[in-house]
This record gives C-alpha cells, structure tokens and sequence, in this order.
C-alpha cells in the first residue's frame, strides 16, 4: 500500500509544466518555494544549481570575514580587491569540483524510473555538500590561529588520530569546538528544509533536451574546473599574489585548500619537481660544489648504490666512544630564548649553554615535528612532500643515527610521553635500527597526564631511570627523548615554576615548565654515573608557530641547539647551520667512524668564520640561505632573491635579479634546486641506507 501511494505521488508530480509539483510542496519550507519555482526551469540540474546559488555568497562572506579579520596583513599587501576577484574564481573552480560527480551520473537516473533516485541522491549530495564547506570555513579561523594559514596539509594529517586530537581540540579549544559543531549542525538541518521541496520536483525535460544540454555542462564544469587555458590546470601557485603566505591562503577557500593537500599527499613521489628539474649528474655536480664551498675535506665515496656516501672518520678521538642522548624539543623556537632575541622564558637553559656548544644560528629544515626527527636522526634533507617517518618506502633499511650506531655495539631506544604510534614514530623508529620504544603505556603513576601523554617531568624521571640501567649494564647507547608539555593545549602540573604570564596554559608558561623539567633532568644526569661517558643534544624540533609576512619567514625556523656533556669544552658555534648538520657533528664527538649518506656538514672540522648554509621546507617554498644570502624556490615560478636580516629578523627581498646575467646568483639557484631534489631522488631510488643494505 505504502508503494502504491509514493508511485501515486511521483506521478502526480511528474508533469511537464516545470513549476508543477510546488503546491504539493507547501508543506516544505515556504521561503524555499519561491527559489524552487525559479530553479525548477533546471529541469534535472535544479538541485545542483543550489550548490552555486548558497555557496558562491557563502564562500565570498567567509573570506571576506577573514580578511577584515586580518586586515592590517591584508591591507599591507595592497591586492585585496584581486583576493575577492580572484577568491570567486576559486570557488567556483571548488563548486565545478563538488558538481562534476552527480552530473557524471545523470544519464544514468534522470529518466524514469530513476527520476526518484536522482532527486533524492542530488538533494542529499547538495546538503551535505554546503554543510561540508561550512564546516572547514568555521574551522578556518582557530586554524589561522595557530598555523598562519587556511586548513592544508596539517589538517588532513591531524584526520589520522582522532583521539589525540579530540582530546587537544576539547581541552584547549572547547568554546571554538562547541560554536563549530552548532553551527554546522545548524547548516545541515537549515539546508535540509530547505532542499525538501526538491524532493518534488518533476522533470520537464524530455530526453532530447537533457542529451542536448548535457555534453555542454560537462564542458563548462570541467573548463570551471581547470579554470586555465594553460597546459596546466589552476593551483595554489597561481593565486600567490604576494610575498605574505597567509595572505595567498586567504585567496583560497578552505575545502580546496584541503583538496589540494590531500591531492599532493597521494601524488608526493616527485612533488620536489615542481621546483624545476635537474639531471642526476647536475644534482650531485651541485652537491659537489656545496661540499667544496664548505671546506668538506672528508671522502665522497661516490658509490652509484649510495650517491651522498661519505667516510667520516671522527675528529675527536676516544679510548671508547661516548654513549648519545637526544632531547627534542617541542616548538622550542628562538623566539623563546632571551639571548636569541626571544623571550626571558628558558633561564635553565640559559644557565646550561656556558656548558658545551651553544648554536647561534641553527635553524629548523620544516614546521612539523616529524620534520624535525627526520633531520635531526636520519640527517636526511627536506622536501615538500611528507617526512620520510610516515612514507612508505623509508620504513626500512633507511639511513639513521640508530642504524649507524647499531653495528659499533650500541642499543637504541625511543622514549616519549605519549603514544608512540602518532605519525608513525614507532613504526619508522622499530624498522630502522631502534630496538625499544616507551610511551605512555610504560609510565607507572605519572606525576601528570595531559591530552599529549604524560609531563615533561615525568619524561625525563624515565629517562634518567633509563640510563641509570644502561649505564649499570655497560652498554653503549643512543637514547632519542620526544618532549610534549609545549604542545596546545599547554598543559602541566601545577607548583613547579613561577608562573611567565596568566593564564596558566599558555605557550610562554608552557615553555617555562619544559624548561625547568630539562634543567632538573641535566642537573640529575650531571651527579649521575652516565656523564662523564654521555654526549647530550638538546635541539628544538621547529618553533610554535612558523608564520610571517614573507615568503618564507626565516627567523620563525631560528631554533636553539646544544651538545653538553662528557669532555666537551665549551664554545660558541656562529655559522649558519642547520638541524641535518647536527647528527654528523654528533659522530666526530662521540668519537665514532663511520660510512653513511648525511648531506650534513661536520662542524668540528670548520673554521669560526665560516658563513655556512641552511634549508628551510615552508609550505611549498623552499629556501636555500647561504650565509645571509638566500634563495626562495617557487612552484612553476622564478625563484627569489633576497638576504635574511639577522639583526632585524627580515628577510629583504633584492631587486629583480636576472640569475643568467648574475653568474653567482645562478650558481646559487643551481645549489638550492639540487639540494630541494636530492631527497626526492634518493627516496624514489630508496638510495639513502647504508652500504650492504638492501
């Protein structure tokens, strides 16, 4: 009976007059009427027009919101009519994007008996669809918050761990977390009544005028999509219209900005060629010609197994090499360290510095934490494709400090105060060379737990537990330690410092906490049996927040670095490096020879005054500074040039530079487009293991 009397209805309905059916519609939202009488002339494309009719206004709203949120960056840049111009070709090209699948299906359902589905399937594709673009525009802004930038590539990866991420989206951004569920809530139920009436549309075209129309749609959204006439389709390259990268984000819309990562992250094999394309011979020619700018005396093997191998025979030489403990860092940038131009909010490790080797100008390769591992324990380079710790094929047999060390007797362990399976660690850490890994779960009544694991302090009690055992066993031993506390939401026990500002749980307090739990734990480690025979690295993995009115803000990847312990004597270190040089310098301390593929310079064999060089991955910019000189790699444009103001902390773009009149700046492009594909290459190739290895 039920089935007699919606075949009944679907007749009633299904009449030539396209207005037809909107009296039986009445019940649905009355305001809504008036638009369906008018897009009913659509015949069976009616319901996806609304995608273009709600979402063309909505999109341009929310940017425009942004930008008079941000109008002092925007105003700056003088392109904001060209943002709104610009941002409507976006959208567009977004809501092309989000048509193209349901039209694709039409012939299947547009004539009867399918005429039923298709209203029912467009309808539903339409709510959800708008209720999808409201939801990452309302997340937009407590991401610019913290990232500098629209919803991208953090935010597809941060989809992976919905428990960690829950529990820092509740604790520290409950209010934005509840207001952004309402509201798209409310976007779901208000788009719902509102596509009700077309679930009683008829359809009034005939089939020759839906195969006539057809081809032709499909046309216009696929030129809507491409958006160019180029050989290339439109990206976010093409809508760079300053040298501020949020600005450009702004152009965006959030759902294509998340599109275009989630694309790049499927397709990031080759994703360095965006930068130009160089010959094998060229790269390593390149690379050849940085080593001699260097001084780098040591031999380049130049094996065509393992193209970057170099024997490293330690400057430093010992009856037994040193054990090694890293301590990373979390968001531990300059900008939080007093005597690095930052704030006065590290006074232990202030006090430790006139310990060891302090790092004047030491900068991050990227803005993630894994970014910071990769550089730090494999030495490998950046690329703007993920770091090798969640790429497939680095997941064994791939170059690290654990695998080098591995064969001259020592153990590796990985200690961290969450759980270790978040972005791979425990997975790329087990594969290549480390043999234990403590989290979370090995932490017997912890002091403190919050929504990243247990506290900084209770880290380092396990640690210090850790190398006590070690030390009683006579093993050698690399122990990587991952810190957490400076991580949002910021939180930590209460009692432990005086407090930098209110309220407590902010980055500076945080920050302050992390400090003063290092300084405990070197204070420990110092009247501790293990010193005397242990090296310590205490490195940042990148700064808080990486963001800035430049193309690539250099002085947000400015980090602090420090090698203490055994013997060393202490010195100030002033040239330009970067985290990959630390784990070959590591080596030459510790008194280990070895062979291995780190690009990284060993710095106990330079001069003081050497300028040396840093590589910096922002987003898809790559910048190459050598000494305050600096090259700024483009996707499919020219590259930038320019020189870091360290004093001021500016990065000062130069007049245009013509690099086939200029010879030096040339060479300079030659070395940073070799370093930014080297990477790539070597992972494609899997070429970055260490000889013997498979």
């Amino acid at each position: 009976m039920q089935r007699d009397t919606t075949l009944a209805a679907d007749r009633s309905a299904d009449l030539t007059d396209p207005a037809a059916g909107m009296d039986a519609a009445a019940s649905g939202w009355p305001a809504g009427i008036r638009l369906w009488e008018r897009l009913a002339r659509l015949g069976p494309y009616a319901q996806l027009a609304v995608l273009f009719v709600i979402g063309l206004p909505l999109l341009s709203l929310s940017r425009a919101g942004l930008m008079l949120w941000q109008a002092d960056r925007v105003l700056a840049t003088g392109i904001w009519p060209q943002m709104l111009l610009q941002g409507v070709r976006i959208d567009v090209i977004q809501l092309a994007l989000l048509a193209v699948p349901p039209v694709l299906l039409a012939p299947l359902l547009v004539h009867r008996p399918g005429w039923a589905l298709w209203r029912r399937l467009s309808a539903a594709w339409v709510v959800i669809g708008i209720t999808l673009l409201v939801l990452l525009e309302i997340a937009s802004p407590t991401f610019l918050t913290e990232y500098d930038a629209r919803p991208n590539r953090i935010f597809v990866e941060y989809l992976k761990y919905p428990a960690e991420v829950g529990s820092m989206l509740w604790t520290g951004f409950r209010v934005p977390l509840i207001l952004g569920l309402g509201l798209t809530a409310a976007t779901f139920w208000a788009m719902v009544r509102l596509m009700r009436p077309a679930l009683r549309l008829s359809n009034g075209w005939s089939a020759k005028r839906f195969w006539l129309t057809w081809p032709l749609v499909v046309l216009i959204l696929v030129f809507a999509v491409r958006s160019s006439t180029g050989h290339r389709p439109a990206n976010p390259a093409m809508f760079a219209l300053s040298n501020d990268p949020m600005v450009n984000s702004l152009i965006l819309n959030s759902a294509w900005s998340v599109a275009h990562a989630a694309y790049a992250m499927l397709h990031e094999a080759n994703s360095s060629d965006v930068y130009g394309k160089m010959s094998e011979g060229e790269i390593l020619d390149a690379v050849r010609e940085t080593r001699v700018l260097l001084q780098d005396s040591r031999p380049w093997l130049e094996d065509p197994e393992v193209p970057t191998l170099i024997r490293q025979v330690a400057t430093v030489r010992r009856p037994e090499p040193l054990n090694l403990v890293i301590v990373l860092q979390e968001s531990l940038g300059a900008t939080f360290v007093e005597s690095l131009g930052g704030l006065p909010v590290t006074p232990e490790l202030e006090r430790l510095k006139r310990h060891g080797w302090w790092f004047e100008q030491l900068y991050a390769t990227g803005t993630r934490s894994i970014r910071g591992i990769e550089a730090v324990v494999t030495g490998f380079l950046p690329t703007p494709a993920q770091a090798v710790v969640k790429l497939d094929l680095a997941q064994r047999n791939f170059s690290t400090l654990a695998q080098i060390l591995g064969p001259q007797g020592y153990e590796s362990e990985f200690i961290y105060g969450g759980e270790s399976h978040f972005d791979n660690m425990r997975r790329f850490f087990l594969g290549n060379g480390f043999t234990h890994v403590t989290d979370q779960k090995d932490y017997k009544a912890p002091v403190f737990v919050s929504s990243w694991g247990v506290s900084d302090e209770d880290l380092f009690n396990k640690a210090h537990e850790r190398l006590l055992e070690k030390h009683a066993q006579g093993v050698r031993s690399f122990t990587l330690v991952f810190t957490s506390s400076n991580h949002s939401p910021f939180e930590f026990p209460d009692g432990r410092i005086e407090l930098f500002e209110q309220p407590k749980n902010t980055e500076n307090n945080a920050v302050k906490y992390a400090d003063h739990a290092l300084g405990r734990f070197i204070d420990q480690a110092m009247a501790g049996p293990y010193w005397r025979n242990t090296l310590f690295l205490i490195v940042a993995d990148h700064d808080i927040r990486v963001r800035g009115d430049s193309l690539v803000p250099i002085e947000r990847f400015h980090i602090p670095g420090l090698i203490l312990g055994g013997d060393l004597a202490p010195r100030t270190i002033r040239t330009v490096a970067s985290q990959i040089d630390l784990a070959p310098t590591l080596l030459s301390l510790m008194g280990v020879d070895s062979e291995h593929p780190m690009p990284g310079r060993d710095l106990t064999r330079e001069p003081d005054d050497l300028a040396g060089r840093a590589m910096m991955q922002y987003e898809q910019h790559y910048a190459w500074m050598e000494g305050e000189r600096v090259v700024i790699l483009r996707p499919e444009r020219k590259p930038e040039h320019g020189s870091y103001d360290r004093r001021n902390k500016r990065f000062v773009l130069a007049p245009q530079v013509d690099s086939n009149a200029d010879a030096q700046a040339h060479r300079r492009e030659q070395r940073a487009l070799a370093h930014a594909l080297l990477p790539a290459w070597l992972y494609r190739e899997q070429r970055y293991r260490l000889p013997g290895q498979p």
